[in-house]
């Protein structure tokens, strides 16, 4: 019987990373949550080089922390970490509506309206999780619509920390955000690139205080990574 063909590391490496993109990024791991290389790398049949690899760059994107000597913590997401997001949003995202309106055709369009329905599918059905995701597509498909690929490529580190939000805030007025996405998507289709980027400034204006005060119930009070990572390791060796 022949011998099963050896995995690549860096196959490995992707598993891991992809899953706890998925995690980290759905919320199912809270921010300030230790994460013990050991557990996660029996759980995903992978060794610790890998793992430790797929946390590297998991703490490039700003989604993880690692804390030299003591391991790697889910990156905290302060109000303040929010108000820094949307400054960014403000002047990016506006920026990618003016392009994508300038510069969509008929193809990007139907696609753009695409994500719109899914967007209200999930609206209809009350499906946070599923509305999340549609969020960050719409957001994502205004960006490659922008077809400018320095925009693109400032704007991934960005967009995983928005679909993080997303998932965050997932239980803030799912209607009117379905409307303004679908006025968003309006603007771009008619061709104005002003009327595009002052409506999608408007649009996360609107959203940033409301998001600031959501992130007061998940973020870590006076966020210290040495004295979380010590505190989660006492918690788990009293564990019989």
């Amino acid at each position: 019987m022949a011998e099963p063909l050896p995995i690549e590391r860096g196959s490995l490496r992707d598993l891991a990373y992809e899953t706890l993109k998925r995690r980290i990024i759905s919320a199912e791991l809270a921010p300030g949550q230790r994460l013990f290389e050991r557990d996660i790398a029996a759980e995903l049949g992978v060794s610790r080089i890998p793992l430790r690899e797929a946390l590297r760059r998991l703490e490039t994107d700003g989604l993880v922390l690692v804390v030299p000597g003591k391991g790697a913590l889910v990156a905290p997401f302060t109000p303040a970490d929010v108000r820094d997001l949307f400054d960014l949003r403000e002047s990016l995202e506006s920026l990618a509506a003016r392009l994508a309106a300038e510069r969509a055709g008929k193809e990007g369009l139907w696609l753009l309206r695409r994500r719109v329905r899914e967007i209200e599918k999930a609206t209809a059905r009350a499906d946070l999780s599923r509305i999340a995701l549609a969020n960050a597509a719409f957001h994502a498909e205004i960006v490659r619509l922008a077809a400018n690929p320095l925009l693109t490529s400032l704007m991934r580190p960005v967009e995983l920390r928005m679909q993080r939000l997303f998932h965050l805030t997932a239980e803030r007025d799912i209607v009117e955000q379905c409307a303004e996405h679908g006025d968003l998507y309006e603007q771009i289709a008619s061709g104005d690139g002003d009327k595009a980027a002052d409506c999608a400034l408007r649009h996360v204006a609107d959203w940033r205080e409301p998001s600031v005060t959501m992130a007061l119930s998940w973020a870590v009070p006076d966020f210290d990574p040495d004295r979380v990572a010590r505190a989660r390791r006492r918690k788990r060796k009293q564990t019989p």
